[in-house]
Order: structure tokens, then sequence, then C-alpha cells
């Protein structure tokens, strides 16, 4: 009776023992996975620094023109035939924009009249920072000669019309345009494709810097 006794005390013994184990290795797992947790919680969650790092250093805005350089480069798109995004010098644009419609005058050199060669002195005096004067002649006599297949935009073209020294002269903008003062229609931009000055077109230039 007492071998009986004592086997069944061990037998309980043992499964004490194995629930007890098994109970310590739950806990132990989820001891270990609340802490896995929590390391991978830190590793994730931003620093105080790198917060403050972030407000700082705010992504940088936009690089677009403001609107109303957007709004030009628009209007002489169309105008010129080309797309908004060779519209890229604005201080050119707004100067003609500025111009835009004065009426001819010989030898004038305001808003209340201006003559071509006058334009053009204005012109580079304002966008480029470049000082020339005189008649045609003389402004293209500071230039090198430039092929029509190789104009860009400031390049000076120039026409002899009904004369035999050069006699008017514009600045070539792109796509075949060009600005200049016009004796009938003031400034203006023209096509160098037209009949008109396709008849009168002399050559173009580049002026030295």
């Amino acid at each position: 009776m007492k071998k009986g006794i004592s086997f069944i005390s061990l037998f309980w013994a043992a499964l004490a023992a194995i629930v007890f184990l098994d109970s310590c290795h739950s806990s132990k797992k989820a001891a270990a996975s609340k802490k896995q947790k929590s390391t991978y919680a830190q590793q994730t969650k931003p620093s105080k620094r790198s917060k403050k790092h972030a407000k700082s250093n705010p992504p940088p805005e936009s690089a677009e023109a403001p609107a109303k350089d957007n709004s030009l480069a628009s209007k002489y798109a169309s105008q010129l035939g080309v797309s908004k995004r060779d519209i890229t010098n604005y201080t050119l644009y707004k100067f003609i924009d500025s111009w835009y419609g004065t009426p001819y005058k010989y030898a004038g050199r305001t808003k209340a009249g201006v003559d071509c060669s006058d334009l053009a002195s204005l012109l580079f005096q304002s966008v480029y920072g470049i000082t020339i004067g005189g008649t045609c002649t003389d402004e293209y006599n500071k230039c090198k000669p430039v092929k029509a297949s190789e104009l860009k935009e400031g390049d000076l073209v120039f026409f002899k019309i009904n004369s035999k020294s050069l006699s008017h002269v514009g600045i070539y903008l792109q796509n075949h345009k060009f600005v200049h003062a016009s004796v009938h229609a003031g400034v203006i931009i023209s096509d160098l494709g037209e009949d008109y000055y396709r008849k009168y077109y002399w050559g173009a230039g580049r002026l030295l810097k």
C-alpha cells in the first residue's frame, strides 16, 4: 500500500513539475516578445533630436517661377509659337512687354517714341548690361557676323529697306521671330519669314562682349 501511495505521489509531483516548467517557458517567451517589441519601438520611434532636425530643415519649396513670370512666359510662348519652357530670360521679355506698342519716332529714346537702333541700344543696356549706340551700321560694326541658321536669342538682325546701306535693325528672339521698332506699327514682334522682311533681310550679328 505504501508503495502504491509513493508511486502516486511521484506521479503527481512529476506532473506538477512539467506544468511549472511549461508555464515558466511560456512566460519567458512572452517576456522576450515584449522586449523585442519594445526594442523595435525604440528603433522606429523618431528621437526628439530627429523631430527637431526635421522642423529646422523643411523640404525645399518648388522652384517654380512667380505667377507674373509664368503669365509672361505663357503670353510670349504663344506669340512666338514655342513652349512656355523655352521662355527663360524673363528680364528680356519684361523689357519687351513694357515697350510693346511704343510708337516709332526717329531718334526717339522714350516711351513717347523710339526708333529701331535706339530700341536695340536700350534693350541691350537694360537686359544685358551692354552699351551700344549709334546707327544700324555702327551697331553692326560691333558684331561678328552670324548665319541665319545659327541665330540665337539676343542676336541682331539687319535690313536694307529701300536703301544701299543698313537702315533697320531688330533683336532676334526665337523661332524666326524678332522684336523691333517698326515705322508703321511701333515696337512689335515680327517674323523673318514674312515676305517683306525676307525681301529686305541683309544679315545678322552677335555683339562682341
